[in-house]
């Protein structure tokens, strides 16, 4: 393609971000607002401009998925496979094993599956799950946490560690022993090594730079420290660098990424350049209302380009049963002859919500897939009671009972349970309730019989490349969308999930429920049940408390406006929801400028516009919305409060400082 077609269909920021020269950049990339595009469209117009050699651009990103749809995409922009595009794993094993072979080492046995590797190294454990203990080892190690410093940082992340903070430190060192005894390496060994190997040798640092020269990094929200190191080994002292990403949709903190790497980017790098691409083409505007409405309206503010579309909906029923019915009934008056299953997604927190929905899918006869396997069936611990349930023959009433009661047991204590424990108990939960439904339809009921039955419910009868309605979680949905989503147990306890504690956990929770939200292009509907059975118990819910400050946007967008009066709008929705605890009032983009805040932002935005004019520049190589709003919040009284704010950097507070901070004064006398 030539240059100029290759920048048809763009918007101005698009446009400025495919074509910008000089520095880093960074790309605030909001949902549906095409950021794959624009990545793609800048590689592939750098290229025919001759500003890039295609066979010295790497663009990372974290799935081997998301690697081949760069992949097609260059490639129907006439670029063949010259670029390379993968994973950070994957990269760094590539480089390893050129390293390797140069210099004639036997490579390394990877360890792809720790399970058995620590379990070995703890011995019998009563009440351990080697698999939290896993879980723990990789986010130190993503974290760059060495095992001293292990409590200290755990603590002051939240995390409940399966076993004794000095305990578990203990064992990461020793696992990080064993490894180098046994002549073995994991994936995060690679990606250490890969960065270790630059370091250490600034001749090889120079060749493999020379080779990836041009850098990009997709989804720069979800980049962990480890990560991040070997992305500045690669680097070296290069400015040539794109990132893309969006903190609103950073839900993987729990695994050790780090979203402040990518809010804070203009803080470590003052000279790079930062674009907001806030407008969406997936989704119409109610439910873009409703999106911003989930963020408790800080961030997350798009413009819609889509036309107006049906208000999402919020139901309520009386139990999970009624609920995965209801949902089964939408789904097929929903279908039409024009509209296929896949069309329609459900969507949960938990893969343990999904069982009873896949049930209601089923008896209904809609065609169903899970995405990522068979939801919590597949899960360890429900393949381990499973084959004890199945072995229990005419004995499959104790066994069952003796399973209820473990269950029951293990609820009395969830104050004290770890946060996988606690789902791998609801994951459990769903295979007893399948139990009993299978209790109810076969009057002589077998360990075996009920294995069969279980395997067929999991199964499906779908096949993944027939047309069928998609269940997932919201961490699976991502980078997903569909015409017509359901949210459905939207309680608290799942929406936020019972384990979220501190205020980054409780913050990722309200990005998850985002998330969910903007992955509908057309219908929304949200739902929750005033009680749901976890096993045989059956248990009263409350609303998620997020639900509130969505009802309250729904009705606005029915009036075609914002309330002002928002407290008093969101209380009388929290009321009529069940429940009286009221969000914090948001800033929404509905209102008019009438708010001091709001009169500061336009004062700063004027400001802004008479600049660029002036130097005959967009407005936001002056300063980003994103920074103004930043400013607004702050409201810096001096140069180390200005230099402090994100987006202003040393050659800005130079340049605008002085200016910035007498209007900024004005406005605060005028308040």
């Amino acid at each position: 393609m030539d240059a100029e077609s290759l920048l048809d269909g763009l918007n101005e920021r698009q446009y400025a971000a495919v074509t910008h020269t000089g520095g880093p950049l960074v790309v605030m990339a909001g949902a549906g607002s095409g950021k794959t595009r624009v990545l793609t469209r800048r590689i592939a117009h750098r290229v025919v401009i001759g500003d890039t050699d295609p066979r010295r651009v790497l663009a990372l990103t974290f799935t081997r998925k998301a690697a081949a749809e760069l992949r097609t995409r260059l490639r129907h922009l006439g670029l063949r496979d010259d670029v390379v595009a993968g994973t950070f794993h994957g990269v760094a094993l590539t480089q390893l094993r050129q390293r390797w072979a140069e210099r004639g080492i036997t490579p390394p046995a990877i360890l792809d599956r720790k399970y058995r590797f620590v379990s070995q190294l703890m011995g019998r454990r009563p009440g351990v799950e080697p698999l939290d203990v896993v879980s723990e080892i990789e986010w130190a190690r993503a974290r760059l946490v060495s095992p001293e410093q292990y409590p200290v940082a755990a603590e002051l992340a939240g995390r409940t560690s399966p076993l004794p903070p000095a305990e578990l430190a203990e064992l990461i060192h020793r696992f990080a022993q064993e490894k180098r005894q046994r002549r073995v390496v994991d994936f995060d060994d690679l990606l250490a090594l890969a960065a270790r190997d630059l370091l250490v040798d600034p001749d090889y640092a120079a060749a493999v730079r020379w080779r990836h020269r041009h850098l990009y990094v997709d989804e720069f929200q979800d980049v962990n420290p480890l990560q991040h190191e070997l992305l500045k080994a690669w680097r070296g002292q290069s400015s040539d660098l794109f990132v893309v990403g969006d903190p609103n949709q950073a839900i993987y903190g729990w695994n050790g990424a780090d979203p402040n790497l990518l809010r804070t980017f203009t803080r470590r790098e003052p000279d790079a350049t930062v674009i907001d691409l806030t407008d969406n083409y997936r989704s119409t505007p109610q439910i873009l209302g409703a999106a911003f409405a989930a963020l408790g309206g800080r961030g997350g503010q798009m413009t819609a380009n889509r036309s107006d579309g049906p208000l999402p909906t919020i139901t309520a029923y009386a139990s999970d049963h009624d609920e995965a019915r209801g949902i089964a009934e939408a789904i097929r008056a929903a279908k039409t002859v024009d509209r296929p299953w896949a069309d329609q997604a459900v969507l949960v927190r938990t893969n343990a919500q999904l069982v009873p929905i896949e049930q209601a899918l089923v008896t209904a006869g809609v065609p169903t897939r899970v995405r990522g396997g068979s939801g919590p069936l597949a899960t360890p611990e429900v393949k381990a009671e499973l084959r004890v349930l199945g072995r229990s023959g005419g004995n499959l009433l104790d066994a069952l009972r003796e399973l209820d009661e473990n269950l029951a047991l293990a609820a009395s204590k969830t104050d004290d349970l770890a946060a996988a424990d606690i789902e791998r108990n609801q994951n459990v939960d769903a295979l007893s309730r399948l139990a009993h439904d299978y209790l109810t339809i076969d009057p002589s009921p077998t360990g075996p019989g009920l294995l069969a039955w279980v395997t067929t419910i999991a199964a499906g009868d779908v096949h993944l490349d027939h047309d069928a309605v998609e269940l997932a979680t919201f961490h699976g949905a991502k980078g997903l969308e569909w015409p017509i989503v359901y949210l459905a147990g939207l309680e608290q306890g799942f929406v936020p999930i019972s384990h979220a504690r501190t205020a980054e956990q409780i913050a990722e929770e309200q990005r998850l429920l985002y998330v969910g939200v903007t992955r509908a292009e057309h219908t929304l509907s949200l739902s929750w049940a005033a009680e749901r059975t976890f096993g045989t118990r059956p248990a009263k819910r409350q609303p998620s408390p997020h639900l509130g400050a969505l009802q309250a946007a729904i009705q606005r967008l029915d009036r075609g406006r914002w309330s002002v009066d928002w407290q008093t709008q969101v209380s009388r929705s929290r009321h009529a929801l069940g429940t009286e605890t009221a969000p914090t009032r948001p800033v929404t983009p509905f209102e008019p400028a009438t708010t001091p805040e709001d009169q500061v932002l336009a004062a700063l935005q004027a400001w802004r516009r008479n600049r660029a004019r002036a130097a005959d520049v967009p407005a936001f190589v002056i300063f980003t919305d994103q920074t103004l709003r930043a400013l607004v919040q702050r409201m810096p009284a001096n140069r180390a409060q200005l230099a402090a704010t994100p987006g202003v950097g040393a050659v800005k507070l130079d340049r605008y400082g002085d200016e910035l901070l007498d209007l900024l004064r004005q406005s605060t006398r005028s308040r």
